[in-house]
């Protein structure tokens, strides 16, 4: 059995938020949507079901919570790590 495909996505600006906030969210289709989009403007992928999971229990716009700020910490690191990188190149 196939397992519906999901995915979350993530705003977070430094300067302006708190916290990152849930900005979209959805399963089948709309997953494929949110990460072909994702790909199409270059948006860092990190692949991880349980975070998911939780992700999609929020609203639309919400802040992440307490409990995933450690995770999230993590792929925002990954994140900066890839962008030096990338800046290092040019």
């Amino acid at each position: 059995m196939k397992k519906t495909k999901k995915a979350a996505a993530l705003k977070y600006d430094a300067n302006k938020d708190k916290a990152p906030k849930l900005v979209a969210k959805g399963q089948g289709l709309i997953a494929e949507k949110i990460i072909e989009k994702a790909k199409e403007h270059g948006v860092f992928i990190k692949e991880d079901p349980d975070i998911v999971e939780i992700l999609s229990t929020l609203d639309l716009f919400e802040e992440i919570p307490d409990k995933l700020y450690q995770a999230i910490a993590n792929i925002l690191v990954e994140v900066y790590k890839i962008n030096n990188k990338i800046k290092n190149l040019n």
